[in-house]
């Protein structure tokens, strides 16, 4: 049956469509992790470059 839905669609851009999934798959990931770490963790990286790296 999808085939045939598939087929009717008419002209589709597949290469465009699979662009479209893979950023919005890799975009989901990268928010999901952002709410999931621990904020002491996100504030401990966004210290990195404000350190003095004085030995």
């Amino acid at each position: 049956m999808y085939k045939y839905i598939l087929e009717s669609a008419g002209n589709i851009n597949w290469m465009a469509l699979f662009a479209l999934f893979t950023f919005m798959f890799v975009f989901l990931v990268g928010a999901w992790v952002a709410f999931v770490k621990d904020k002491d963790e996100i504030k401990r990286i966004a210290a990195i470059p404000l350190e003095n790296d004085d030995l």
